[in-house]
């Protein structure tokens, strides 16, 4: 079978790979479909690396993906050859403490598509290839209303649901979002179902700036050529109840402090190329300001796509970009250089 493999900084390759078996009763056979490229991808791309988990090259990245099943293993009981599916890339052990507390998402032995391995945590090659193998535990139906791209978008969208679940807002109360990229702009979509009073946003590129305005953002601003914060707290004086940093960048996670009201809650989902981040103690002790760190999701995959099938949300608006597997290299240039007003990029295979 084909697979585009990640052979050095900023060197993808497409190849040869043994087709995947089934070897558990449980495990599934998918035909991967779509692929989106996701930020942390760009870090293996770029850096080679996140944090201590360090690509040994020649590596298979991607984790947003979608597919349909091929085969099922002899205990598979909720799908058969042919269903089309989502994929949630975290493969938990179910036995070890973190399992055994409900955090499946930090499980102790946990494999996650397209994440290479690192003392603390197992390798496991990722989503770009025509075949992979999961558990059933893993694999959601795909609505018929959805195609495989919009499948392939859910992961990001279930972070999204999730870190508002994480923050505890409240029905009624203010949010920023600064950064519009795929996460932050999931961030915004999922707001809706939590009944948010206001969503003001931030970014830096214009095609990101107009896509949350058009998904409903309550003002959005171009960090570029105006002072957010100021604006923003112009308009709600007494600050934001709760600010999602989704741009891993120390500037933002400065703004989120400036923003926040006091007893708000600053949520880091960004994913920093520096290893240390700082703030400004004077005012997070003042204001009494909670940090809330997110680590992917847990046990949010089929909240999310239920709730956006009672409350449609417009897709497209987060597909900008799509390749075949033999353009693997340009998708990732783009992706990397946020060039031509990219938002979601996705690579597909027949």
């Amino acid at each position: 079978m084909k697979a585009i493999y990640l052979t050095g900084l900023k060197r993808m390759e497409l190849g040869e790979s043994r087709k995947p078996e089934i070897q558990q009763p449980h495990d599934i056979l998918i035909k991967i479909r779509s692929v989106g490229v996701c930020g942390s991808d760009i870090h293996y791309f770029k850096h080679g690396q996140i944090g201590r988990q360090v690509v040994q090259f020649p590596y298979i990245a991607g984790h947003e993906c979608s597919g349909e099943i091929e085969a099922v293993g002899a205990k598979v009981t909720k799908f058969k050859p042919g269903n089309r599916v989502i994929i949630d890339p975290a493969i938990s052990c179910f036995k070890c403490s973190q399992c055994r507390s409900g955090r499946y998402h930090t499980c102790k032995n946990l494999r996650f598509l397209g994440t290479p391995a690192s003392q603390t945590s197992n390798g496991l090659d990722g989503c770009l290839q025509e075949y992979i193998v999961m558990p059933e535990h893993s694999v959601f139906h795909l609505p018929d209303e959805y195609s495989f791209e919009d499948g392939a978008l859910f992961e990001p969208l279930t972070i999204g649901y999730y870190s508002l679940l994480k923050s505890e807002v409240k029905p009624d109360q203010t949010i920023a979002i600064l950064g519009t990229g795929p996460i932050g702009l999931s961030v915004l979509m999922a707001g809706k179902f939590f009944h948010i009073k206001s969503s003001y946003t931030t970014d830096l590129i214009p095609e990101r700036i107009n896509a949350a305005k058009a998904l409903g953002s309550t003002a959005s601003f171009n960090s570029n050529t105006t002072n957010s914060v100021d604006e923003i707290l112009q308009l709600e004086p007494d600050g934001m109840d709760c600010v999602f940093e989704c741009a891993g960048q120390q500037e933002t996670i400065d703004q989120g402090i400036n923003l926040l009201k006091p007893g708000g809650t600053l949520v880091l989902i960004g994913i920093p190329t520096f290893q240390r981040i700082s703030g400004e103690i004077d005012l997070l002790r003042r204001k009494e300001i909670r940090i809330q760190n997110i680590r992917r999701q847990n046990v949010c995959t089929e909240l999310t796509i239920q709730a956006f099938q009672q409350q449609p949300a417009n897709f497209n608006l987060l597909k900008t970009h799509h390749f075949t597997p033999a353009r693997a290299q340009e998708a990732f240039e783009l992706v990397e250089n946020y060039q031509d007003g990219v938002i979601k990029a996705f690579i597909n295979w027949d």
